[in-house]
């Protein structure tokens, strides 16, 4: 083997090294400290600025022109430029990494900086750079052929204690612009390596596979929406004869699972989702019941700017309305958004004046007025001065997928997951890109999750029947949403199992914070709530003419995604009705009442004012452990302190009567533990209305 060869196996063997974990640390430049010139081509956003340059890669490992990179002002100049950039501290300077995505070569020198602010010059970065160093001795050496792109080490041969760094271009060296972007500094001589940020121990042997003929065709099949039963997959289609305005606009197709868990032939969704002007469903509820699509319909069949929602009905959907958000004004271009399953908080990507760039991801709030908040921007851990689009956000509420390429990824446009990290929704993961199996060097993008989180659905460009077809991947845990449950049933009058019309409000107990809610409409069929797992919830369902009945879900001991069916039962408000309260309203052999109950206590309050003359009757019961006596003094304290708080709350006391009965009156066996909970309860009649 001669020198060179020797110079290369010393390289390979490092980079093993350090991508197994032993590697060195490597500061990026986190700040600017001054530059000849940055190139301005649009008149919103930070393409190709000075502060590009910043932080790791954005680009490498692959090469190319990209906005997250600094640029000078003008290609082939016959002036110098150059950009000096700072570190978070000041090191043993024994490396520099240059990321030169685009048009490398054209650096003629490079200068350190200590503490002090005194300049050296490393002549180590000679003009006839190769397109690969790495270091054999003191001296920069060749490693692999010049190329579009390249990650530049320098190895200083001085000993420098270092917090800047200088680089000075010389841009009619190498033909159109030059774009830098990342500088690093390590105190290792192990090279530096840009690297995409795969998500842990993602299998690149993963499986994703055309979802098939019945949806895809050699028209355009993109965004895919499933519905959270996984049973129903909307999507978009183009350029397909079949198609209710002229082939080349976008309508809404879908398809659904049959008893082989086979999607059938895909069907037009029809007017009015459908007309002359694109159409795209961009989102949908939690229970399945409503659908969010860009645009705003007029009844004219024409269309501006906007978001619109429609509703399921028994004969179809309904007339897509306008679902304002507010200043609309100076967008730029198309919209894609995911709202939250709560339906409270909505992912935006847009292009507006305050963009990094391309589109940006932002967040909007409903607001009370049934309205959404101007869209906030969700910062620069997400956002770059490229694109980034196709938000979903998972059935969780905490895990956010999107489409990027300003994230060092494999191609044209690549998938990414990030996890909220507060309730801000502005603070985020820093993303991880799904990796190979999915993402192409074309473009992939518009990924959607059932609630099971068994499958990912999404678009792509490579190998398609056309020209974007829409596939599927079986999803491991490491880019699955967190689990959730999906609580479903009917609502029914007690006494007579009648289905009862209603509005199902999920709390989460220990905070009386609502969640989120459902309507339950006998004609488009059961009730659906997707909740997160580790919490206890309370259902409570109300109608018009009943009493609220609530009842406990407790997922803290769950640890996958289950369906449970929870039909609930109102009784109606008329005189002699008995309506049982929680069980858990106090502590254990305790009379207070716990806060958590006051939600509870309040739909008793709200009932009598809305019958300012009804009358009820207060009983408390407890099991038959202890004494008759003490338990029969329990009861009655425990009722008292229930007619305490109705009393605080306004309601008069000749409006109730209480009664203690102890042990007396059992529901449930006294056998075990499970069935005592049952007798400990307080329970009221009412007497007149």
């Amino acid at each position: 083997m001669n020198l060179i060869g020797k110079r290369i196996a010393i390289c390979l063997l490092a980079v093993l090294i350090w991508s197994n974990g032993y590697g060195q640390e490597v500061f990026w430049a986190n700040k600017v400290l001054g530059y000849s010139s940055e190139l301005r081509p649009a008149q919103y956003g930070f393409a190709f600025r000075a502060k590009q340059i910043l932080g790791e890669p954005n680009k490498l490992p692959d090469f190319g022109s990209s906005p997250c990179a600094w640029s000078p002002a003008e290609a082939d100049g016959r002036n110098e430029e150059w950009i000096k950039v700072g570190f978070e501290k000041a090191i043993q300077l024994k490396q520099i990494a240059i990321a030169e995505n685009f048009n490398p070569g054209a650096i003629t020198r490079v200068y350190a900086y200590d503490e002090s602010g005194k300049e050296y010059l490393i002549p180590e970065a000679v003009s006839s750079q190769p397109a690969r160093q790495a270091q054999s001795g003191t001296k920069a050496v060749e490693t692999q052929p010049a190329a579009k792109g390249r990650m530049l080490l320098i190895f200083p041969e001085q000993n420098i204690l270092a917090n800047a760094i200088k680089i000075v271009l010389q841009p009619g060296k190498v033909a159109g612009f030059n774009q830098i972007d990342a500088i690093g500094i390590s105190g290792s001589t192990v090279p530096v390596e840009a690297v995409i940020n795969v998500t842990a121990n993602v299998q690149a042997n993963m499986q994703k596979e055309n979802i098939g003929k019945a949806i895809n065709s050699k028209g355009q099949e993109v965004a895919p929406i499933i519905s959270p039963d996984g049973k129903t997959l909307f999507f978009t289609r183009s350029n397909f004869e079949g198609n209710t305005g002229s082939p080349q606009k976008q309508d809404v197709w879908y398809s659904t699972l049959n008893d082989k868990n086979q999607w059938g032939q895909a069907v037009n969704i029809g007017p009015p989702i459908n007309n002359a002007g694109d159409n795209a469903i961009t989102s949908i509820s939690a229970d399945g019941k409503t659908i969010y699509l860009i645009n705003v319909y007029r009844p004219d069949g024409s269309m501006f700017f906007g978001l619109s929602r429609s509703f399921k009905t028994k004969t179809g959907w309904s007339f897509p309305k306008e679902y304002r958000i507010n200043n609309l004004s100076g967008y730029i271009g198309s919209m894609e958004l995911t709202v939250s399953p709560i339906g409270n908080v909505m992912i935006i990507s847009v292009q507006r004046s305050d963009t990094e760039g391309g589109k940006d991801l932002y967040v909007s709030f409903l607001q009370g007025d049934d309205s959404w908040s101007e869209p906030k921007h969700l910062g620069n851990v997400i956002n770059t001065a490229d694109y980034e689009g196709t938000p979903f956000l998972a059935l969780d509420n905490k895990t956010l997928y999107f489409s990027s390429q300003g994230h060092s990824g494999y191609g044209e446009g690549d998938l990414f997951l990030t996890r909220r990290l507060d309730d801000t929704w502005v603070n985020w993961s820093k993303p991880e890109n799904l990796g190979p199996a999915i993402n192409t060097p074309l473009w992939d993008a518009y990924i959607n999750i059932p609630a099971t989180g068994d499958y990912a659905y999404f678009s792509a460009s490579e190998k398609t029947v056309g020209q974007e077809d829409i596939y599927r991947i079986r999803m491991v845990p490491e880019i699955k949403p967190e689990p959730v449950a999906i609580i479903t049933g009917i609502v029914y009058e007690a006494e007579t199992t009648k289905p009862v019309r209603s509005e199902i409000v999920a709390d989460i107990k220990k905070s009386n914070a609502v969640f989120t809610d459902a309507t339950f409409d006998p004609e488009t069929g059961e009730y659906r709530l997707i909740l997160p797992l580790k919490e206890i919830y309370r259902l409570t369902a109300s109608g018009e003419g009943y009493f609220p009945f609530t009842e406990e879900i407790d997922l803290t001991e769950e640890t996958g995604f289950r369906t449970i069916k929870k039909n609930l039962y109102l009784q109606p408000i008329k005189a002699g009705q008995q309506i049982r309260l929680s069980n858990t309203m106090f502590s254990q052999s305790s009379a207070e009442v716990i806060p958590s109950s006051f939600s509870e206590l309040d739909r008793i309050v709200a009932t009598m004012n809305t019958y300012p003359t009804m009358e009820i009757l207060l009983e408390g019961h407890t099991d038959n452990q202890g004494e008759v006596k003490q338990n029969v003094k329990l009861s009655e304290d425990r009722v008292q302190q229930v007619k305490k708080y109705l009393l605080s709350k306004g309601i008069r006391p000749n409006r109730i009567q209480t009664k203690a009965w102890g042990p007396a009156k059992p529901i449930a066996s006294n056998l075990t533990e499970q069935t005592r909970k049952k007798n400990r309860r307080v329970e009221f009649t009412i007497l007149k209305i």
